[in-house]
């Protein structure tokens, strides 16, 4: 291979990028050069010659988004990032004051993929700046970009006014071929097109070459007929080194008004190395030294020099890049401090929203619920609380997945809206109908909380088997998304054992940053909303009933708002005294009436029984050991845990010899009653269960 173009200043920047991306994953002997190789002319043509960012503040509202979905290729991302002078934002800070430091500094790109190092493995939110959101799972990059492509809609419609145009900005994700198969992508593709959000644009790097070879293998489908169909505008570039012609197609994106877009640019993965290009060898590892030393001949670079920055490199990405991001962002300050002396609402709203922060009386009209022993379903419950507050929050929005009668997640207020296609002239409602695309559903919704606004998605507690891996990188990247799962249990009924969870507590409580509450009352459900709501830097799932749950008489019971601490003390027999009770009954959300019920008998009996609502696991563990202690006292060894769920993780609260009435198999098709009694969740079995651990409490203090 030779190479035959001359070193203009774009092709000079192109190559650094690409040389660059070879010695990163060279020097940590990890990671993928190819994809940066083919795709280098394409990124370097969005943002040198499009992307609206100023390298001095990453966190400016109205920037244009670039989404590298096609995470494995974070070499690229991170070469421009250097050589563009992103600054760093200071972390762990809602503020996101800018720094000095580069976001991704020389030593960082010579320490990519090792420990410390703001270049890793896949791009992290929330660690680099620069970076939008956390990909490298393939699918998630562009589905959460759909999401911000509806922040900017919804926040155009909302704030921008005659003369105030503040949120204009773009939205563009960089894909692969393995982005393209994932069907989160096609989920995703679908509601943007019906959407019609036409500030949005997927640029499709298609190089043919996956993991085990090429794509032909097992991907021949038309997708430019695929998309056209989704009814997005499809464009065409036959090979990634024409950068005229892929400015021309990003120019007809900025001029369509009516729909997104989606480029394909033909490349070659690893295109300038002599024996690797345009194979599977390019893909996922180092080229290796005399392949390296060859693509930087075929590029006009010194084979022997290292991260080399040619003279000019810098300085040509900051007259362009650098200098346009800067004037924009110049003139939306401009802009943003007239709109606040005549619209101070509205601009307060924004500080709020990009501070992640709750406006003033936002909780002053919640609900109350007395006593009733018939009570209401936890989801009902949490409709009333969520309405009232989202009617004192206006960024606070979501949907369904298909399911908002059953979740109950509609917001009903006659204000709310729904979110439609721009024909409808309501992009600012409230109510979003994701259609029945669970995975999508929850990636979009955190795309949108990227962008300040505070999100809600709901769907059946079983479903999010469905959409695991966009929840997950919620949770990795702290993003305070609202999840409402709803027919939590087998108590659900008649749709059966498909229908109704069993292991899905479990491994939400297993995942790292998600906090669950599973509240047992209307009442628990209020206090679960307050600490939900003040969340900022983490997700929460809100797991309800389907059937009716009892209010429980607080002038009886402990108040609701222990709550807040995770796990506390209900009822308990022998709080007039200070005495140790004599068992323990623990349970969560529908269960804890039953053990109220067993409580009861026991009362009855003269057993000390003290029952234990344990909404939160992760907020109890939270607490420090004198509360625990108070709480579940090691003492006692008689307990009762009760949770119509996987048994995992009880134990640890039951200890030694405690009872664990749990979910051990699938369900059962029936009506939720008699499931529940098959199971084994009924007063009398509690009540067994409880004896038999005062039972076996007295032989352990009475062996003789």
């Amino acid at each position: 291979m030779t190479r035959t173009e001359p070193q203009n200043p774009d092709l000079l920047c192109i190559n650094t990028l690409r040389t660059l991306a070879i010695d990163q994953v060279q020097k940590a002997n990890s990671g993928h050069p190819g994809t940066p190789m083919g795709a280098a002319p394409t990124a370097y043509c969005l943002w040198q010659r499009f992307l609206r960012f100023d390298p001095d503040d990453a966190n400016w509202p109205d920037r244009d988004r670039f989404v590298l979905s096609v995470g494995h290729a974070s070499a690229l991302l991170y070469g421009l990032l250097h050589l563009c002078g992103v600054k760093q934002l200071k972390q762990h800070q809602q503020e996101q004051e800018t720094t000095t430091d580069l976001a991704v500094t020389m030593a960082d790109l010579q320490t990519f993929r090792q420990a410390g190092s703001h270049c890793t493995g896949h791009p992290e939110y929330g660690w680099t700046s620069g970076v939008e959101t956390t990909t490298g799972p393939l699918g998630q990059g562009v589905a959460t970009s759909v999401g911000m492509a509806i922040a900017q809609a919804w926040l155009a419609a909302t704030y921008n006014r005659p003369g105030f145009n503040l949120f204009e900005h773009r939205v563009f994700a960089l894909a692969g071929d393995g982005d393209m198969m994932e069907g989160l992508s096609a989920e995703a593709a679908s509601l943007a097109g019906h959407l019609k959000l036409s500030r949005l644009c997927w640029i499709y790097d298609c190089n043919h070459i996956s993991i085990e070879g090429s794509t032909a293998l097992t991907f021949t489908e038309d997708i430019s007929a695929r998309f056209s169909a989704y009814g997005w505008q499809v464009l065409q570039v036959a090979d990634a080194n024409d950068i005229a012609l892929t400015t021309h197609c990003l120019q007809i994106f900025l001029q369509t008004q009516d729909r997104p877009t989606l480029i394909i640019v033909q490349s070659h993965i690893g295109w300038g190395a002599p024996h690797k290009q345009d194979s599977a060898a390019a893909h996922g590892e180092p080229l290796g030294m005399q392949e390296t030393r060859s693509a930087k001949q075929f590029y006009g670079f010194d084979p022997q020099v290292n991260f080399a920055i040619p003279e000019g490199v810098r300085e040509h990405f900051s007259t362009h890049f650098g200098q346009r991001g800067f004037s924009e962002h110049k003139a939306w300050r401009i802009c943003f401090a007239a709109y606040r002396v005549q619209y101070p609402d509205l601009a307060a709203q924004i500080d709020c929203m990009q501070r992640r922060e709750l406006p003033e009386q936002w909780d002053a009209g919640l609900p109350r619920f007395d006593t009733d022993a018939k009570g209401l379903a936890t989801r009902d419950a949490s409709s009333q609380v969520l309405n009232a507050i989202a009617a004192r929050m206006p960024w606070l929005l979501g949907g369904a997945a298909d399911l908002s009668p059953s979740t109950k997640t509609h917001l009903n207020f006659d204000f709310a809206g729904v979110f439609e296609p721009p024909a409808h002239l309501s992009n600012a409602g409230r109510n979003f109908h994701f259609g029945v695309r669970e995975h999508a559903m929850c990636a979009i919704a955190s795309g949108m909380a990227l962008s300040g606004l505070r999100t809600f998605a709901a769907s059946f507690f079983v479903f999010t088997d469905y959409c695991r891996g966009a929840i997950r990188l919620a949770a990795m990247m702290g993003l305070p998304v609202i999840y409402i799962w709803t027919h939590d249990s087998i108590a659900m009924g008649e749709d059966g054992p498909t229908h109704q969870p069993i292991e899905q507590l479990a491994s939400f409580r297993a995942m790292p940053g998600m906090l669950l509450l599973r509240p047992a009352d209307a009442n628990e459900v209020i206090e679960a909303w307050r600490i939900v709501m003040q969340l900022r830097d983490g997700p929460a799932s809100l797991v309800l009933s389907r059937q009716a749950l009892p209010t429980l008489d607080r002038s009886r019971y402990a108040a609701a708002r222990g709550v807040a601490r995770g796990a506390y003390v209900l009822a308990d027999g022998t709080a007039a005294t200070g005495e140790l009770p004599d068992v323990l009954l623990l349970a969560s959300g529908s269960e804890v009436a039953l053990c109220i019920a067993a409580y009861e008998q026991l009362a009855h009996e003269g057993v000390k029984a003290r029952v234990i609502s344990m909404p939160s696991w992760e907020l109890f563990e939270r607490q420090d050991e004198a509360y625990r202690e108070q709480v579940i006292p090691a003492a006692v060894s008689a307990r009762v845990s009760v949770e119509a769920a996987a048994a995992l993780g009880w134990d640890r609260y039951v200890g030694r010899y405690g009872k664990i009435i749990a979910m051990r198999s699938f369900g059962l098709s029936a009506p939720g009653d008699v499931a529940q009694k098959q199971f084994g969740f009924e007063v009398g079995h509690v009540l067994a269960a409880a004896r038999e651990q005062l039972r076996q409490h007295k032989q352990r203090a009475n062996p003789s």
